[in-house]
Protein backbone atom coordinates (compact mmCIF):
# COMPACT_ATOMS: atom_id res chain seq x y z
CA UNK A 1 0.00 0.00 0.00
CA UNK A 2 2.75 2.43 0.93
CA UNK A 3 4.65 1.66 -2.30
CA UNK A 4 1.57 2.59 -4.34
CA UNK A 5 1.26 5.93 -2.56
CA UNK A 6 4.92 6.74 -3.16
CA UNK A 7 4.69 5.66 -6.81
CA UNK A 8 1.55 7.75 -7.27
CA UNK A 9 3.29 10.78 -5.75
CA UNK A 10 6.30 10.35 -8.03
CA UNK A 11 4.12 10.01 -11.14
CA UNK A 12 2.07 13.06 -10.14
CA UNK A 13 5.19 15.13 -9.54
CA UNK A 14 6.64 14.12 -12.89
CA UNK A 15 3.39 15.02 -14.64
CA UNK A 16 3.41 18.48 -13.06
CA UNK A 17 7.05 18.99 -14.05
CA UNK A 18 6.45 17.91 -17.65
CA UNK A 19 3.43 20.18 -18.02
CA UNK A 20 5.32 23.09 -16.48
CA UNK A 21 8.28 22.47 -18.75
CA UNK A 22 6.07 22.43 -21.84
CA UNK A 23 4.30 25.64 -20.86
CA UNK A 24 7.53 27.33 -19.80
CA UNK A 25 9.16 26.59 -23.15
CA UNK A 26 6.74 28.93 -24.93
CA UNK A 27 7.79 32.60 -25.02
CA UNK A 28 5.18 34.85 -23.51
CA UNK A 29 4.13 38.07 -25.19
CA UNK A 30 4.43 41.19 -23.09
CA UNK A 31 1.94 44.02 -23.13
CA UNK A 32 2.64 46.83 -25.60
CA UNK A 33 4.73 49.70 -24.31
CA UNK A 34 2.87 52.72 -23.05
CA UNK A 35 3.75 55.78 -25.06
CA UNK A 36 5.38 58.44 -22.97
CA UNK A 37 4.45 62.10 -23.20
CA UNK A 38 8.04 63.20 -22.72
CA UNK A 39 10.50 63.23 -25.56
CA UNK A 40 13.72 62.40 -23.73
CA UNK A 41 16.26 60.16 -25.36
CA UNK A 42 16.28 57.65 -22.50
CA UNK A 43 18.86 54.94 -22.89
CA UNK A 44 20.81 56.01 -25.92
CA UNK A 45 24.42 55.10 -26.21
CA UNK A 46 24.06 51.53 -25.02
CA UNK A 47 25.29 49.88 -28.20
CA UNK A 48 27.63 46.96 -27.73
CA UNK A 49 28.66 46.70 -31.37
CA UNK A 50 32.32 45.92 -31.83
CA UNK A 51 32.08 44.13 -35.13
CA UNK A 52 32.51 47.16 -37.35
CA UNK A 53 30.06 45.76 -39.90
CA UNK A 54 27.57 48.60 -39.42
CA UNK A 55 25.50 49.88 -42.30
CA UNK A 56 27.33 49.31 -45.52
CA UNK A 57 25.78 51.37 -48.28
CA UNK A 58 22.45 52.16 -46.61
CA UNK A 59 23.19 55.00 -44.20
CA UNK A 60 21.69 57.86 -46.19
CA UNK A 61 20.12 56.32 -49.25
CA UNK A 62 17.24 58.46 -50.38
CA UNK A 63 18.22 60.99 -47.75
CA UNK A 64 16.12 64.04 -48.40
CA UNK A 65 16.22 66.36 -45.46
CA UNK A 66 14.18 69.32 -44.27
CA UNK A 67 11.97 70.90 -46.88
CA UNK A 68 10.76 73.94 -45.04
CA UNK A 69 9.59 72.40 -41.77
CA UNK A 70 11.03 73.38 -38.44
CA UNK A 71 10.80 71.67 -35.08
CA UNK A 72 10.77 68.13 -36.46
CA UNK A 73 12.81 65.83 -38.60
CA UNK A 74 11.63 65.16 -42.13
CA UNK A 75 14.35 62.63 -42.95
CA UNK A 76 13.51 59.93 -45.42
CA UNK A 77 15.36 56.82 -46.50
CA UNK A 78 16.59 53.46 -45.27
CA UNK A 79 18.98 53.29 -42.33
CA UNK A 80 20.68 50.15 -41.04
CA UNK A 81 21.57 49.99 -37.36
CA UNK A 82 24.86 48.70 -36.05
CA UNK A 83 25.22 44.96 -35.67
CA UNK A 84 24.92 44.03 -32.00
CA UNK A 85 26.64 40.87 -30.78
CA UNK A 86 24.56 38.90 -28.29
CA UNK A 87 25.19 35.66 -26.44
CA UNK A 88 23.33 33.77 -29.15
CA UNK A 89 24.58 35.60 -32.24
CA UNK A 90 24.38 38.93 -34.05
CA UNK A 91 21.29 41.12 -34.31
CA UNK A 92 20.87 43.96 -36.82
CA UNK A 93 17.80 45.90 -37.88
CA UNK A 94 17.06 48.38 -40.62
CA UNK A 95 14.43 51.11 -40.55
CA UNK A 96 12.61 52.80 -43.39
CA UNK A 97 11.75 56.42 -42.70
CA UNK A 98 9.35 58.66 -44.61
CA UNK A 99 9.04 62.32 -43.62
CA UNK A 100 10.49 61.68 -40.17
CA UNK A 101 8.21 58.71 -39.39
CA UNK A 102 9.38 55.12 -39.10
CA UNK A 103 7.29 53.23 -41.65
CA UNK A 104 9.02 49.84 -41.52
CA UNK A 105 11.50 47.89 -39.39
CA UNK A 106 13.29 44.94 -40.95
CA UNK A 107 15.49 42.46 -39.11
CA UNK A 108 18.63 42.02 -41.24
CA UNK A 109 20.20 39.55 -38.77
CA UNK A 110 18.76 37.69 -35.80
CA UNK A 111 20.34 35.38 -33.25
CA UNK A 112 21.42 32.15 -34.91
CA UNK A 113 23.70 30.12 -32.63
CA UNK A 114 21.38 27.10 -32.59
CA UNK A 115 17.94 25.96 -33.70
CA UNK A 116 16.27 27.11 -30.51
CA UNK A 117 17.66 30.66 -30.73
CA UNK A 118 16.53 30.87 -34.37
CA UNK A 119 13.04 29.74 -33.35
CA UNK A 120 12.88 32.26 -30.50
CA UNK A 121 14.06 35.08 -32.77
CA UNK A 122 11.49 34.23 -35.44
CA UNK A 123 8.72 34.40 -32.84
CA UNK A 124 9.99 37.61 -31.22
CA UNK A 125 10.83 39.62 -34.36
CA UNK A 126 7.23 40.42 -35.45
CA UNK A 127 6.31 41.46 -31.91
CA UNK A 128 9.36 43.72 -31.59
CA UNK A 129 8.69 45.19 -35.05
CA UNK A 130 5.09 46.01 -34.14
CA UNK A 131 6.12 47.65 -30.87
CA UNK A 132 8.82 49.72 -32.59
CA UNK A 133 6.35 50.97 -35.19
CA UNK A 134 3.82 51.87 -32.49
CA UNK A 135 6.35 53.58 -30.22
CA UNK A 136 8.30 55.25 -33.06
CA UNK A 137 11.36 54.77 -30.87
CA UNK A 138 13.61 52.08 -29.41
CA UNK A 139 11.95 52.35 -26.01
CA UNK A 140 9.90 49.17 -26.34
CA UNK A 141 9.07 46.22 -24.12
CA UNK A 142 11.23 43.11 -24.32
CA UNK A 143 9.61 39.85 -25.36
CA UNK A 144 9.56 37.37 -22.50
CA UNK A 145 11.71 34.37 -23.32
CA UNK A 146 13.68 36.33 -25.93
CA UNK A 147 15.71 38.62 -23.69
CA UNK A 148 18.95 38.57 -25.67
CA UNK A 149 17.16 39.02 -29.00
CA UNK A 150 15.10 41.87 -27.55
CA UNK A 151 18.13 43.68 -26.14
CA UNK A 152 20.09 43.31 -29.38
CA UNK A 153 17.06 44.43 -31.40
CA UNK A 154 16.50 47.59 -29.36
CA UNK A 155 20.22 48.48 -29.39
CA UNK A 156 20.46 48.12 -33.18
CA UNK A 157 17.13 49.93 -33.58
CA UNK A 158 18.40 52.88 -31.53
CA UNK A 159 21.52 52.99 -33.70
CA UNK A 160 19.40 53.14 -36.87
CA UNK A 161 17.21 55.86 -35.36
CA UNK A 162 20.32 57.87 -34.48
CA UNK A 163 21.63 57.51 -38.04
CA UNK A 164 18.28 58.74 -39.36
CA UNK A 165 18.49 61.75 -37.07
CA UNK A 166 15.12 61.08 -35.46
Amino acid sequence: MRARIIAGGVVSSLAVLVIGWQLGGQPAVTAPAQQSTTSGSGTTGTSTDTSGSGSTGTGTSGGTTGTGTTGGSSASGTFAGDTTQTRYGPVQVQITVANGTITDVTALQLTNSDGRSVQISQQAAPILRQEALQAQSAQIQSVSGATFTSEGYTTSLQSAIDKAGL
